[in-house]
């Protein structure tokens, strides 16, 4: 008869636990690269034993005589023994904590409920329209972080019953309660730090933003110039290219005009934006100043949009007209090309318009491809600081701490380090067969050991946890930064740009997730915030 022995250490909460694979973990643990012929028959048999239930009992046993003893030992003798004066002190700091911090975070409470009603009284108005339409990405960060200020003492509390029962269930909720909380304080050290930088230097960054702006402007004044005149030898239009391009100088000049007014202000905007991202963080800052970059370029997708109609117009029309020619007819419903009878006079009209469409094209081209340029530059700048955004909201900080600390928190997958085999009562197998790292590759090409170790009677191992490496525990949060970008979404983008049809510049990346807006009275919000310390001070 055989006997197998396992040794494991027991899991305990903040040192370690068992799992069958980590929840992303894509990666195997190193094994010989010949296997022996035995661990092919294993494989090969239907497995009688139920890991993830043998798993489940070891991370439930230890957890459950945990929570037992401490609700059963140690209250009692805490209630029977007269209190020392270091737990009365202990007591009294807890106490004055949870009154301090419940009456601040209702003050709070009280002022994101009072601007969050008076937004809501004022979104009628043109002013609320037109500023949530400009500052739509600001909006959406101090929704986001306001939701998360709010409902701190929400995740502060236990998280259930479930937790206790299990190590791995607990290492769970202790990681999702304190994701949120390392979020928003790396979020807030960031934001003070740029804020200050913001307050010292509004000036010089005020003065740069300016001056940014006008390169800008130089830019496309000095482009649209170009563009009218003979650009790289082309000879175009001579009418449709001035009509263009004035209507270019135009634009910008006057767009130039008004940001010399918002150059007078622009000071105690950005002071106004660094006290703003000193509450709410880093993420705040870079939503406002991405904000500021879209009502200065305004004009930049104005006038894009305008020359990508007129394109647009002129290719559908020549694509019409040639199938005019071809004798067909395209068919919206079923999406094919239908043969259809023209007649003449439809023929001379399609001749007519068809020279003069085809020769403005190349002008039109022109003045479409510069400004799909100019105002593709900027979408791409508003995409990399979306994606700095996002990183700051996705990055783990807690588990990449821990696992610099304890990487053995986060388990991928089980292993047997064998470390004893006797078989018939003889001494144990020489190092060449069975070692402190596992199975030997050179094992099956001994015969009469393999017969041996048929024969054996006892098998001694220890239980060891796979840890991943630090890529796998971050990339499944990075995924969720370029859900927007896919090759699917750069071949339709190809396709609009030749086209003229507007490019969609939606989200490259998606936030976090709005929680619900919290309506309590501010009396129940105040004992929930006390209540949720005072729970966290008992279960130390």
């Amino acid at each position: 008869m055989c006997t197998y022995v396992i040794v494991y250490e027991a899991p305990r909460h903040g040192a370690h636990h068992f799992s069958l694979s980590y929840s992303h973990y894509l990666g195997q643990v190193n094994v010989p690269m010949k296997k022996p012929k035995w661990i092919e028959e294993v494989h090969a048999k239907r497995p009688q034993v139920d890991l993830s239930t043998a798993i489940l009992a070891m991370n439930s046993s230890r957890a459950a005589s945990a929570t037992l003893y401490k609700k059963m030992c140690s209250r009692p003798e805490r209630s029977v023994s007269q209190p020392s004066l270091i737990w009365m002190f202990y007591a009294l700091i807890w106490h004055a904590l949870a009154i301090s911090a419940a009456s601040l975070s209702t003050l709070f409470y009280v002022i994101i409920h009072n601007f969050h009603h008076f937004m809501r009284w004022g979104s009628q108005s043109w002013m609320y329209k037109a500023s949530s339409k400009v500052f739509v990405t600001a909006w959406s960060n101090i929704n986001i972080r306001s939701c998360q200020y709010l409902y701190w003492p929400v995740f502060l509390q236990n998280s259930g019953l479930r937790s206790p029962s299990s190590v791995e269930y607990a290492e769970k909720a202790a990681l999702r309660k304190h994701s949120m909380w390392s979020n928003i304080a790396i979020d807030i050290l960031l934001g003070n730090l740029i804020g200050l930088s913001l307050l010292y230097n509004a000036e010089a960054v005020s003065l740069w933003f300016l001056n940014s702006v006008e390169g800008l402007n130089n830019y496309l004044r000095m482009g649209s110039v170009w563009l009218m005149g003979v650009p790289a030898g082309f000879k175009l239009n001579t009418e449709l290219a001035a009509i263009l391009g004035t209507t270019s100088l135009n634009v910008v000049q006057i767009w130039s005009t008004l940001w010399v007014f918002v150059g007078f202000f622009l000071m105690n905007i950005v002071r106004g934006i660094a006290i703003v991202g000193m509450l709410f963080g880093a993420t705040v800052i870079a939503a406002l100043m991405l904000d500021m970059i879209g009502a200065a370029t305004l004009h930049v997708s104005a006038l894009h949009s305008l020359i990508a109609y007129l394109y647009a117009s002129q290719t559908r029309a020549l694509a019409a007209l040639w199938r005019l020619f071809r004798g067909q007819k395209l068919n919206p419903l079923r999406l094919r090309l239908d043969s259809y009878d023209y007649t003449v006079e439809q023929h001379v009209v399609g001749s007519l318009l068809f020279t003069p469409l085809l020769l403005l094209l190349p002008t039109t081209c022109v003045f479409y491809i510069f400004f799909t340029i100019v105002n593709t530059s900027i979408r791409v700048s508003h995409a990399l600081v979306e994606v700095f955004i996002s990183i700051i909201h996705e990055t783990p900080y807690v588990k990449i701490l821990l696992w610099l600390v304890r990487p053995t928190r986060f388990p991928a997958g089980i292993w047997f380090e064998i470390v004893s085999c006797k078989y018939n009562g003889v001494h144990p197998m020489e190092r060449s067969i069975c070692g402190g790292n596992g199975i030997n590759p050179d094992f099956d090409n001994a015969p009469s050991k393999m017969d041996k170790y048929r024969r054996s009677a006892a098998l001694v191992s220890f239980l060891r946890i796979s840890v991943p490496s630090i890529g796998q525990i971050i990339s499944p949060h990075y995924k969720k930064v370029f859900t927007g970008l896919s090759a699917s979404l750069v071949a339709e983008s190809a396709y609009r740009v030749l086209t003229g049809k507007r490019i969609s510049y939606g989200p490259f990346s998606h936030p976090p997730s709005t929680l619900p807006w919290m309506h309590i009275p501010i009396k129940e919000y105040w004992q929930l915030c006390h209540k949720s310390i005072l729970s966290h001070m008992a279960d130390r």
